[in-house]
């Protein structure tokens, strides 16, 4: 299938997913949600199949429909990113082959878990460059936190962006504003660029550089982080730190403890907000207590966000 190139650059969003009652998809909301980011002016593409929907709950069948089905939705205004989200480099290319097929635009690969009890370079070059050879597709890397082992070493960022030409950005989550830096100013350039996913601290991170923002945020707050990431691409730093005022009230409602409860706070979010019918999420997560969702509510006020 041939592929409009994208260069990955950008504000884009990661989408939540809905659930029925019985935890089913519920796919007319999903395309609902879908719908209601891609109408945000200025956003590059959307993320599904990631953290922030719950990827690791969903089937290689539900993640087919999920891509299929945002392509299909708004697929003719923006780009789709897809997650793979494998525990094998062969499963890694099982999905990049069928998201190839299905109308991705670009894959935004995370470590296999096997990684959380180490790895060695070669290992996650190999990984790699197995799904660069299954697809033409451009490929952002997924950095993890410095603090936990999954997160790839400077040095092996460097062989990977050195080796792999179809790797065009990388989803800059390594919680370092130090590492970052050395990412943005070591790495970045025409064929490689860094997205900010630190959404904690967002306009620090896109005043180093970041050529964009890959965040679940989005799905709840792209308008904010448009304006935030045009501001600072203006230099306009009075409406930047306006912005990035109103985004920390969504920082205290979304990155708190347990960091395993962020999208869940983003879906009681859009419930509150009305623009889903339904909070549920897939065990192992459980349902927020109800003094935790007023208190969104009321940060979702404080950010201006409303209904």
């Amino acid at each position: 299938m041939t592929h409009p190139s994208f260069d990955c650059t950008g504000v884009i969003p990661a989408c939540l997913l809905p659930f029925q009652a019985d935890l089913s998809i519920d796919m007319e909301n999903y395309r609902k949600h879908i719908t209601d980011i891609a109408e945000v002016r200025g956003i590059s593409a959307i993320t599904v199949n990631g953290h922030a929907s719950e990827v690791s709950s969903c089937t290689f069948d539900e993640q087919q429909k999920l891509l299929e089905a945002a392509c299909d939705q708004v697929g003719d205004r923006v780009r789709i990113v897809t997650g793979i989200y494998a525990d094998s480099t062969a499963e890694a290319v099982r999905l990049a082959r069928m998201a190839d097929t299905s109308g991705a635009s670009a894959l935004l690969v995370f470590p296999p878990n096997v990684f959380a009890m180490g790895s060695r370079p070669e290992m996650v070059l190999a990984h790699f460059s197995a799904i660069a050879d299954a697809t033409s597709l451009p490929l952002i890397v997924f950095q993890f936190p410095v603090r936990e082992a999954m997160s790839y070493g400077h040095d092996t960022l460097g062989m990977l962006v050195d080796s792999i030409p179809s790797i065009r950005a990388m989803k800059d989550g390594s919680g370092d504003p130090v590492r970052s830096e050395m990412a943005v100013r070591d790495y970045q350039s025409d064929k490689f660029s860094v997205l900010s996913t630190h959404s904690a601290w967002l306009m620090q991170s896109l005043v180093l550089g970041c050529k964009g923002v890959l965040s679940g945020a989005g799905s709840t707050v792209a308008e904010l982080q448009v304006k935030l990431f045009e501001a600072v691409q203006n230099h306009d730093l009075e409406t930047a730190q306006a912005v990035s005022a109103r985004l920390y009230s969504t920082t205290k409602a979304f990155y708190r403890s347990p960091s395993v409860d962020m999208h869940n706070r983003m879906k009681e979010a859009q419930v509150l907000l009305g623009r889903l019918p339904s909070a549920a999420v897939r065990p192992p997560l459980q349902k927020l207590p109800d003094e935790e969702i007023a208190l969104i509510g009321q940060l979702m006020k404080d950010a201006g966000i409303v209904g």
